[in-house]
């Protein structure tokens, strides 16, 4: 009943979005600590030239994460042969795959992507705020059971243009959709196109928390062969009760031109 109640609570949010109401109980959720990745997949082309989900998969697998942000996912794309990436995925992974687009490409879809382990209780996209023609970017919340209790987990990819505009848009309407939300236990993974110290990040920081701890190394993802920035996070509600137990940038070089980052979270 509980869930029920929540879940009632949250889908008032609308907006520019699609939403699901999809109950699906498969696996338990019933652990205390939490495992979070985020990689950009570039569509499953390597810095080698070589298109390979199986190498993306094998990153997801070796983390063991619960909950898997993607950016960059292809859904029917000519360039990628017209396979539904999400699905192949699930299946190389033993997850379950939650797709939106955010546009239409080559004849397919083009976005994000979550995967996961842990019951899914519903799950809806966001069309980030746009303020020149262009890719238009999204935010996907996926609300799931972990521990016992509701979890909303938001995977997205900020703009990428060197103007802030966009991106600190992109913040205020995160922090809408945070504020809205009848749970603090909240978790925001994905490639923000945005350096630690920058004015976004100093904007998400006020009501975020990012889970970066030198323990992790220098935190570097992007490009992937030699990084020498962090534009990647996971990031948590500061009121969630989660506490970051390790960091780690995964050495993955090839697979993607990202590197992909993992978290655990304890309580």
């Amino acid at each position: 009943m509980k869930s029920l109640i929540y879940l009632a609570c949250v889908l008032w949010l609308s907006g520019c979005c699609t939403s699901r109401s999809d109950i699906n109980l498969i696996g338990s959720g019933s652990g205390d600590s939490l495992r979070v990745l985020t990689y950009n997949i570039h569509h499953g082309a390597g810095t080698d030239g070589v298109f390979d989900l199986e190498r993306i998969a094998a990153v997801v697998r070796a983390s063991d994460a619960d909950m898997v942000a993607l950016q960059e996912v292809d859904k029917g794309v000519e360039r990628t042969g017209g396979i539904n990436q999400p699905s192949v995925l699930a299946e190389l992974t033993g997850m379950r795959a939650i797709f939106e687009k955010n546009i239409e490409y080559q004849g397919g879809e083009y976005g994000n992507a979550v995967l996961t382990r842990l019951p899914v209780l519903h799950y809806e996209n966001h069309k980030l705020p746009q303020s020149r023609p262009g890719e238009q970017r999204g935010m996907l919340e996926v609300h799931v059971m972990h521990g016992g209790q509701p979890l909303v987990f938001f995977a997205t990819h900020f703009d990428y243009h060197s103007d802030d505009t966009e991106r600190l848009a992109s913040a205020d309407m995160l922090r809408g959709l945070v504020e809205g939300l009848a749970t603090n236990r909240i978790v925001v993974a994905g490639d923000l196109n945005t350096t630690p110290g920058s004015k976004v990040m100093s904007k998400l920081n006020t009501f975020l928390k990012d889970s970066y701890t030198p323990s992790g190394g220098p935190g570097y993802t992007f490009p992937a062969g030699e990084p020498d920035r962090r534009i990647d996070y996971v990031l948590s509600h500061p009121a969630s009760g989660y506490r970051v137990l390790s960091c780690e940038v995964i050495e993955e070089a090839v697979a993607s031109d990202h590197r992909p980052m993992v978290v655990e979270f304890g309580r």
